[in-house]
């Protein structure tokens, strides 16, 4: 239950903050911009939210990464569908997204991997 509630508030946090710079735009008269930025907060939440799954000690890190990239894909991958940032007309282009989507979290998993790992080295 530690480990929910720790989630929540990692994505709440961002998802709130995305949210009133949203309906700020919106009020402004920047329907685009509100819309982007509230995906943008839907997509933060979810990465909160699903950021504890490597806290899941007893887990070996496959298991977590597995796990991660599973939930990504049922949350983060339809959102960016529904957000209306990518084309979709054709079958083609929904393999496209699909395509994108697993590049970028290649290279954030390597990313955020290599920067916890040096974090992790100075602390020593």
């Amino acid at each position: 239950m530690n480990l929910l509630l720790k989630g929540l508030l990692r994505g709440i946090t961002p998802f709130v903050l995305l949210l009133i710079i949203s309906l700020w735009n919106r009020l402004q008269g920047a329907a685009e911009e509100s819309s982007a930025l509230f995906f943008y907060g839907v997509i933060a939440f979810f990465l909160g939210l699903t950021s504890v799954i490597y806290e899941i000690n007893h887990w070996k890190f496959s298991k977590q990464i597995i796990a991660h990239y599973g939930a990504m894909l049922i949350t983060v991958f339809p959102t960016l569908l529904l957000s209306g940032f990518y084309p979709l007309n054709s079958l083609m282009d929904l393999v496209k997204v699909y395509i994108e989507f697993n590049i970028a979290g290649i290279v954030l998993f390597f990313s955020t991997y290599l920067l916890f790992k040096l974090i992790r080295k100075f602390n020593q």
